[in-house]
């Protein structure tokens, strides 16, 4: 004898022998900021000349391009490092180093960044080596920028956390109350930035870093730059702006690659 099944029991059959549902994957910071620099290594191409970034994003994409150096899928790479920290990392994975002097002109750079604002200007140098930096992503045919989406903001200085300018560290409480008074129209404030032990954190030139906080818009970023950059004593400063031709963004949705 035939027995009636209703749709209702049909459905409810079905969805007892559906798999259960897997909850969302939420990923880490770290885990973002590793997809964003895997994307990343995905343009460098054998034969090239690589700046090689500082950071904990910049690191991800170091290592990766020691691993695919290491399987034989890059080959006669030259890598010229951002800092001494990138430079030990490195030598490490076995990438073959130069420098500026040897090679004036850069394929591609791959680095990381402190913000991003929507016209891909930059924020760099909390890590304390933005000159480095903008020297080696200035002389790059392409600047790559690898961030998670936390970095994004409206307008520079929009996290409320540093923006770095490295200053010499002759009377530098001189330089830092003239870099605060250049902004005291967006409520800045300028502290030297220490080391964790009570003692000024010094570059790899040898210098100092003085952070302004800002609770404003610095307005014109380019007048602003130019300003900063009038100042004696003031070495360079962490607006790296118009510089970075692709940015690639990780989030919770995916990768997001904006160009210039």
């Amino acid at each position: 004898m035939a027995i009636a099944w209703s749709e209702t029991a049909a459905s409810m059959e079905a969805l007892s022998l559906s798999p259960p549902m897997s909850p969302p994957v939420i990923l880490t910071q770290d885990e973002l900021k590793k997809i964003a620099a895997y994307k990343a290594v995905e343009f460098v191409e054998s034969g090239m000349v690589l700046g090689l970034g500082t950071g904990s994003t910049a690191k991800h994409a170091v290592d990766r391009i020691g691993e695919l150096l290491r399987q034989g899928k890059l080959s006669n790479i030259v890598g010229i490092p951002t800092s001494k920290k990138t430079q030990e990392q490195a030598v490490s994975l076995g990438i073959p180093l130069s420098d500026l002097d040897n090679y004036p002109t850069i394929d591609l750079a791959i680095d990381g960044a402190d913000e991003v604002d929507p016209h891909l200007n930059l924020v760099k140098g909390r890590g304390g080596s933005l000159l480095r930096e903008k020297m080696v992503e200035g002389a790059c045919k392409k600047f790559v920028c690898i961030v998670d989406e936390s970095k994004l903001v409206k307008h520079l200085g929009g996290s409320g956390l540093a923006l770095p300018v490295e200053i010499v560290p002759f009377c530098w409480k001189f330089t830092a109350n003239k870099l605060q008074k250049l902004f005291q129209g967006s409520d800045c404030v300028a502290k030297l930035r220490n080391d964790g032990e009570g003692k000024p954190f010094v570059t790899d030139n040898g210098n100092y870093i003085v952070d302004l906080y800002l609770k404003k818009e610095m307005g014109d970023l380019q007048v602003a730059s130019d300003a900063i950059l009038r100042i004696a004593g003031v070495v360079e400063h962490g607006m790296f702006l118009d510089m970075a031709t692709t940015v690639i963004v990780a989030g919770e949705l995916g990768i997001t690659i904006k160009d210039k």
